[in-house]
């Protein structure tokens, strides 16, 4: 027994099945040669990264003034109170 002519749409549906083959295999490839790109970028990048902060750290750190003068100044302030507080609102002419 002989095998039928294939019909138009089997055909046209192997021609596109062929197509899509080409056009995956080229897709695959840009895909790969974009991840190659991205990790050659990073590792760059990270090199950049690397070499910073071992200059960085190579360099003297600045000595940095002490933090404490601000707390002893704000303590050192007396707490309003709420009497303080009630009258210059009244003087502002918010308590009406």
């Amino acid at each position: 027994m002989t095998k039928p002519p294939p019909s138009a749409s089997q055909l046209a549906r192997t021609e596109r099945m062929r197509v899509a083959a080409i056009e995956g295999a080229k897709a695959r490839a840009d895909i790969e040669a974009h991840d190659v790109a991205v990790r050659k970028n990073m590792a760059r990048l990270r090199e950049l990264r690397l070499a910073k902060e071992a200059a960085e750290a190579a360099q003297p750190q600045p000595v940095k003034a002490k933090a404490g003068s601000k707390a002893r100044k704000a303590a050192a302030r007396p707490a309003a109170t709420l009497s303080d507080y009630l009258k210059a609102e009244k003087s502002s002419g918010r308590m009406t």
